[in-house]
């Protein structure tokens, strides 16, 4: 099991407030990870030193991010989070929340691919 002894303080209390007010996209996203991709071992909201990863599977090395509207505003902050997460081993793959809701088959073909090698680091669904 993962631990978070070196996260800081107030860590873990955050991450179970997350997963609590995750939105409708996160929500079906988790639940197609859980269906679809059981092996992989995907967790929610998980600490990577200042961020947190939407979710992520350890065994994989890959972290799936699932975007709002509110990213259009902060693309350098994300392009920092991206990069600091890469650089502890990651793999990087984005969704928009419109492109969940609607057609989670797709996201989850996109997720297949990239499990697969297939896929592209730091990519936007969709967009």
């Amino acid at each position: 099991m993962r631990t978070y002894r070196n996260q800081p303080s107030g860590t873990v209390p955050r991450a179970r407030q997350l997963r609590r007010d995750a939105t409708d996209a996160e929500r079906a996203l988790w639940l197609a990870l859980r269906e679809n991709f059981p092996t992989a071992r995907f967790r929610r909201q998980v600490p990577i030193g200042p961020y947190f990863a939407d979710f992520l599977s350890f065994r994989e090395k890959l972290v799936i991010e699932v975007d709002g509207g509110q990213h259009d505003q902060q693309a350098e902050y994300d392009a920092a989070r991206t990069r600091f997460i890469e650089a502890q081993g990651y793999r990087v793959i984005r969704f928009w929340n419109s492109d969940v809701l609607p057609d989670p088959e797709y996201v989850v073909d996109a997720i297949s691919l990239s499990l697969k090698g297939e896929g592209r680091s730091d990519e936007v669904a969709g967009g």
